[in-house]
């Protein structure tokens, strides 16, 4: 499977390429794609077709030079138009990092006067942009994406102030794209048919903070679970609500504690449990186990109306439903919300999201408010039509193949990244279902800061998306073996940071490199382990 994933990755490469040399070899490509599309874009159907079978991901790799085989074709899937995936650009100069100091940006006041121009310093933060782009590898963004026939859009104040499904006064809007965009992630998610509500959020912080919002206007004395390497938005929404919240140590590939949680649920079963379910975790890509919760739930004696199950899936539960055999996370099963992010996987140049839940805890809090003539549903009031715009844009562009492609690619190159450090002599480590490969922090911040590493403590991340390409990826790692030649590798902060539990047998596999350092590497073995579960749960008292 991966000589032929390969042989496709090229051929995707090639054309890249190619595209790269001017905006006319992007535009006759996406005319072309524009032909073959133009009987299902201006379709005036209103309501959604039934989803296809997904295609399978172990299958053969998909060959988009016969659009037959490709579905709903992908210009994101085949080239970038603007450089984010194709070569490294060249670092700016001083003089040119000059232009975009403080003193050179800074609005004149008064009678005062600036040196340089505005379009003087647009090109030079455009150039700046390119290079930044180009070495993009620590965080989740798609920056694969093209969506210059949207560009006209960006003159109007498109405004989706109030809920997404009561029209306002406000005629400038984007409402039937935002909620097209809104079933599409409900039929994704098997919600309900007419059952469920959501909405474009500005990002997956956000759907969260709706999502834990909506949990505690049902369950007001609940008790929030989530694990510690839960991203910060969970505990940030138990601040902003004053909620009582638990911290649930983690297992070493970050997955949640089981046992500890079920220690913390059995410890109080008479305060209702409200449980965020990590969809891959912010560092490790680490998805949490939700039928083994729900197992421990209905264990435990919680019945239906004293849990309420909340899915962070900024972003693997966009590309969960697009992997062989995954585990379902779905609407089918007793959650009540997901929040997923819509920058991510799918790629957009603004912050977006969102955030779906079923029907009848929305009513909890929706209020009429007279001056929108709609109703007050979300966390914000104006709300960004341009951002619902450009996610209906994608996913009509995407299509199921296009989507399935991106995920493809980020699947199997983050498995290249791994082996390719590993055989380097590095700490590699990446979880099932993701595309987040962890690895010892480099002894460089220079290096750091010109990939955009993600660091925790000991340990960085490489998170691989469609820009990331194997050139990339050994142009790096050549880079990560100077560093290691001239500083040396990292050494474990303790015996119990993040480096030293990626070699935890936990995340299986044989040949994975070990830190330098002395230091109890198996924390399965470690008998003080379960002395520190009962520290950080409490249940030492």
């Amino acid at each position: 499977m991966l000589s032929s994933i390969r042989i496709s990755s090229s051929r995707l490469a090639s054309t890249s390429l190619k595209s790269r040399n001017g905006y006319n070899g992007v535009l006759t490509q996406l005319r072309t794609f524009a032909d073959v599309t133009d009987s299902k874009v201006d379709s005036d159907e209103t309501e959604m077709p039934a989803f296809p079978d997904l295609p399978k991901i172990g299958g053969d790799a998909l060959d988009f030079s016969d659009v037959k085989l490709s579905g709903t074709p992908s210009p994101w899937a085949v080239f970038d138009a603007w450089g984010a995936g194709g070569d490294l650009h060249t670092a700016l100069d001083d003089h040119e990092m000059a232009k975009l100091a403080p003193s050179s940006v800074a609005i004149p006041f008064d009678d005062e006067v600036s040196d340089l121009g505005e379009t003087e310093i647009l090109e030079t933060y455009d150039k700046l942009l390119k290079r930044r782009s180009s070495v993009h590898f620590g965080y989740p963004y798609n920056l694969m994406y093209n969506h210059e026939e949207l560009y006209p859009f960006m003159k109007y104040s498109i405004n989706n102030l109030g809920d997404p499904f009561v029209a306002s006064n406000y005629g400038v809007h984007s409402r039937q794209f935002e909620v097209s965009v809104i079933d599409f992630f409900a039929k994704l998610w098997k919600a309900p048919k007419d059952d469920y509500w959501g909405y474009v959020t500005t990002c997956g912080t956000e759907g969260n903070l709706h999502a834990i919002l909506l949990a505690r206007e049902c369950h007001p004395d609940g008790i929030l679970y989530s694990s510690r390497e839960t991203h910060y938005s969970i505990f940030k929404a138990a601040r902003y609500y004053r909620m009582d919240a638990k911290s649930i140590p983690t297992l070493p590939m970050g997955e949640i504690d089981y046992d500890a949680l079920e220690r913390q649920l059995a410890a109080n079963k008479d305060k209702p449990a409200i449980i965020n379910v990590n969809i891959g975790t912010t560092v490790k890509g680490a998805v949490d186990n939700l039928d083994r919760i729900l197992r421990i739930l209905k264990s435990l004696g919680f019945t239906r109306d004293r849990f309420h199950i909340h899915c962070d899936g900024a972003l693997f539960a966009m590309m969960m439903p697009f992997i062989d055999y995954a585990p379902e996370v779905s609407f089918e099963k007793p959650i009540d919300s997901i929040a997923v992010s819509g920058h991510k996987m799918l790629g957009c140049p603004m912050p977006c999201g969102i955030a779906l839940t079923r029907k009848e805890h929305v009513a909890k809090v929706e209020m009429k408010i007279d001056y929108l003539n709609s109703v007050d549903t979300t966390i914000m009031g104006s709300r960004n039509g341009q951002a619902a715009l450009y996610l209906w844009y994608s996913l009509r562009k995407k299509g199921f193949e296009g989507i399935k492609a991106d995920v493809k690619h980020c699947i199997e190159t983050a498995a290249y990244l791994r082996d390719t450090l590993t055989a380097a002599g590095m700490t590699a480590r990446l979880n099932d279902l993701s595309c987040t490969v962890v690895l010892e922090r480099p002894k460089d911040e220079e290096l750091i800061k010109r990939w955009q590493l993600a660091c925790e403590d000991d340990i960085a991340h490489v998170v691989v998306m469609p820009n990331v390409t194997r050139e990339k990826i050994d142009v790096f790692v050549g880079e990560m073996k100077e560093c290691v030649d001239m500083n040396g590798r990292m050494e474990p902060t303790s015996d119990k940071s993040p480096l030293a539990r990626l070699v935890s047998r936990s995340w299986g596999g044989a040949d994975v490199i070990a830190p330098i350092g002395d230091f109890r590497s198996d924390l399965s073995k470690e008998s003080d382990e379960v002395e520190d579960y009962k520290n950080l749960t409490g249940l030492t008292k």
